[in-house]
C-alpha cells in the first residue's frame, strides 16, 4: 500500500507531520482529517526501487491525455482545483500522479494553473506554457488545452510516420550485416584452411574475399579505434553551437530526406505559431517560441532574423520568404493571412497543408531507401557467395584436370 508524507495543524494549533498508508492520496487526506488535523499538505512517498521502476520521465503522450481530460472536465463545469485532483487520483502511472498532486498544492496556495507548469519544463514546453498563460488571460482554457492535445497528437503521429518509415530499412540493413559478420568469422576461415591445403589457384573474387576478411580480422582493432576517434570528435564538436549549427545544416542538404525534414519543421512552426496566436499570444512572442520549438539551428538562426524584420515593420510574409527554408506555398498563404487579418487560420491550414505533404514526403523517403538498402546489402551477402561457389567450382576443375 502507498505511504503518504503529510504536514498539518492539529486543533491546539501545534504543527505536526508524520506518514500515513492508504490506498491513495485522497483516502489519506480524509483520514487524517478524521484525526482533527487541518491545513494539510500530503504528498506520495517513492522508495528508491519504485523511483527506479517507475522513472521520473513523463512522455508527451501522458502530456496530450493530460490536456484532453483537463480540457473535459472544464467544459463539463468543474473547477480546475477539482479536475487535477481527479486526474492525480486516478492516474495510473506514479510520476504523473505525483506531478498532479505538487500541481494541486501550487493550485490550493492561490497559484495560477500556468504557474505551477513552470516547475516542468522538460515535460511542457515553452510554447505549452505560453499558450496556457495567455489562455487563463482570456478565459478560454478549456478550448486551448483540448487544442494543444490534438497539437501534441499530430506531432506524435507525424513522428511515428518517420520512425515507421525507417523500420524496414533498418531492420533489413541489421540482418544483413549479422549475415556478413557470421559469414566472415564462422565460414570464411575454414574455407580458407580447406583452399590452403588444395594449394589451388583461387578465382579473384574468392581472393579479394579472403583479404578483405584478412585484413578485418588483423586490423579490427584500429577499424575499431579509428570509429571511436571518429564518434569522440564529433561528440566534442556537438558540444559547440557551431557544431551544432553545421550538423543541421547538413542534414537539411541531403537528398529526399533533407526536404522531408524541412516540410516537418514547416508543419511543426506553423502548428505551434497558430496555437500561440488562436490563444492570444502576440505574434513577436509566439514567433519566438515557434522558433525555439524547432532545435534546428539552420531555422532558429533564420528565423531570429525575421523577428528583428518584423520588430523593423517588415511583416512575416516577406522575411519568411527570404529565409528561402519556406516553400512559397507556405509563404503565400502566409501573406493572405497578413493581409486579411486571419494569421492564425492561415498558419493552420498552412499547417494542414504540409503535414498532407510531409506524408507524401515520407512515402518517397520509404520508397527510396528501401531498394537502395536492399541492392547494397543483396549485393554483398550476392558477393560473398559468388565468391565461395566460384572457388569450389574452381577447385573441382583443378581437380578433375
Amino acid at each position: 500500500m502507498p505511504k503518504f508524507a503529510y504536514v498539518g495543524v492539529d486543533l491546539d494549533g501545534a504543527r505536526v507531520k508524520g506518514t500515513e498508508k492508504a490506498p491513495s492520496r485522497g483516502d489519506a487526506e480524509i483520514a487524517l482529517y478524521e484525526r482533527e488535523l487541518r491545513d494539510l499538505k500530503v504528498t506520495e512517498k517513492k522508495s528508491v526501487l519504485q523511483y527506479e521502476i517507475s522513472g521520473p520521465r513523463i512522455k508527451r503522450e501522458q502530456v496530450m491525455h493530460l490536456s484532453r481530460q483537463i480540457a473535459a472536465f472544464l467544459k463539463a463545469g468543474l473547477p480546475i482545483l477539482d479536475a487535477v485532483h481527479a486526474i492525480g487520483t486516478e492516474s495510473d502511472n506514479s510520476s504523473v500522479r505525483r506531478m498532479m498532486n505538487e500541481i494541486e498544492d501550487g493550485l490550493r496556495t492561490g497559484e495560477r494553473f500556468s504557474d505551477t507548469l513552470e516547475r516542468y519544463p522538460k515535460v511542457f514546453p515553452e510554447f505549452y506554457r505560453g499558450i496556457v498563460r495567455s489562455a487563463e488571460l482570456t478565459g478560454e482554457l478549456d478550448t486551448v488545452l483540448a487544442r494543444l492535445s490534438r497539437y501534441i497528437e499530430r506531432d506524435l503521429e507525424a513522428r511515428r510516420k518517420i520512425k515507421s518509415a525507417m523500420l524496414y530499412p533498418t531492420v533489413v540493413a541489421g540482418m544483413s550485416v549479422v549475415t556478413v559478420l557470421v559469414l566472415a568469422i564462422y565460414v570464411l576461415p575454414k574455407f580458407e584452411d580447406f583452399f590452403n591445403d588444395l594449394d589451388a589457384d583461387l578465382p579473384l573474387p574468392t581472393r579479394m574475399l579472403l583479404n578483405t576478411t584478412e585484413f578485418m580480422g588483423n586490423w579490427w582493432w584500429a577499424m575499431l579505434g579509428g570509429l571511436g576517434a571518429v564518434a569522440l570528435l564529433s561528440f566534442i564538436a556537438l558540444r559547440f553551437e557551431k557544431g551544432k549549427y553545421a550538423r543541421d545544416a547538413l542534414v537539411l542538404k541531403v537528398p529526399v530526406l533533407g526536404e522531408t525534414i524541412q516540410y516537418a519543421l514547416v508543419e511543426r512552426f506553423c502548428r505551434v505559431l497558430a496555437s500561440m496566436v488562436g490563444a492570444g499570444v502576440n505574434l513577436t512572442e509566439g514567433l519566438r517560441v515557434s522558433t525555439d520549438s524547432l532545435r534546428n539551428r539552420v531555422f532558429m538562426k533564420r528565423l531570429n532574423e525575421v523577428n528583428e524584420a518584423m520588430l523593423e515593420g517588415q511583416g512575416i510574409a516577406g522575411p519568411l520568404a527570404r529565409t528561402q527554408l519556406f516553400p512559397g506555398t507556405a509563404t503565400s498563404m502566409l501573406r493572405v493571412g497578413e493581409e486579411t487579418g486571419s494569421m492564425d487560420t492561415q498558419l493552420e491550414v498552412t499547417a494542414q497543408y504540409y503535414e498532407d505533404e510531409l506524408d507524401y514526403k515520407i512515402a518517397k523517403l520509404t520508397a527510396l531507401i528501401e531498394p537502395i538498402v536492399i541492392i547494397v546489402m543483396g549485393g554483398i551477402v550476392g558477393f560473398v557467395a559468388v565468391a565461395l561457389v566460384s572457388a569450389m567450382y574452381g577447385i573441382f576443375d583443378q581437380v578433375e584436370l
